[in-house]
């Protein structure tokens, strides 16, 4: 494992130090998991490797996406990580260990929302990648039923989303934008509303705000 425990953790990486093995027990046997696994899985566009993933966490998606390293700030949540992957590195997604021009795909789920500085997470994933290469964003769009659940939760003070930011997908689209990247898909999933996931769905190509989970493929 490369890096050590850095003395001030990132505000919204703090909870997943403290509570590793917490969150790392809400993907056994969940529904949610699968489903957002499982339109990762439907994207149609060709992922090269290597491929990393910023926002590691445990390393649950990493594990079934094919990710070589896993970066992330909490380091009690890369000691479970680096279980299953090959290889994790501790890191902030502004400002990422990796060499410039040197990853064919780079994962960022569900990360975003925890940043301090989202515009420059993303300009800094466009530093990292490979010309032709592409960065995998999942979301939870702001004025979804499930970003409005969350957004609650936030407000009640929930250790995990205290300091999370939810956005729009066009917000995010036009950061890529920004940053030199073009979006060459959207895929949907998630549209059973919180509290009501029942059944395995299939993705929907498109970016509706409606799913809980967006995908949004950006190639430099």
């Amino acid at each position: 494992m490369v890096g050590s425990i850095p003395p001030v953790l990132p505000q919204g990486a703090q909870v997943f130090h403290d509570q590793a093995e917490e969150y790392d027990s809400w993907f056994a046997d969940s529904l949610l998991f699968a489903i957002e696994l499982g339109a990762l899985q439907e994207l149609v566009t060709p992922l090269g490797k290597p491929r990393i993933e910023v926002g590691v966490g445990p390393g649950r998606f990493a594990r079934e996406l094919g990710v070589s390293v896993g970066i992330d700030p909490a380091f009690g949540a890369l000691v479970l990580a680096e279980k299953r992957l090959p290889g994790v590195c501790q890191g902030v997604a502004e400002m990422l260990p990796v060499q410039s021009a040197s990853v064919a795909t780079v994962f960022l789920l569900f990360t975003l929302c925890f940043t301090e500085q989202p515009d420059l997470v993303i300009r800094e994933i466009a530093r990292v990648l490979k010309p032709g290469g592409h960065l995998v964003l999942g979301m939870v769009p702001r004025e979804s039923p499930w970003g409005k659940s969350l957004r609650m939760k936030r407000e009640d003070g929930h250790p995990f989303y205290q300091h999370t930011h939810f956005y729009e997908v066009a917000q995010i689209a036009a950061w890529l934008t920004e940053a030199g990247l073009i979006v060459v898909e959207e895929r949907a999933s998630l549209f059973q509303r919180p509290g009501e996931v029942i059944a395995m769905e299939q993705s929907r190509p498109g970016g509706s705000e409606y799913g809980g989970f967006i995908l949004l493929v950006g190639q430099k």
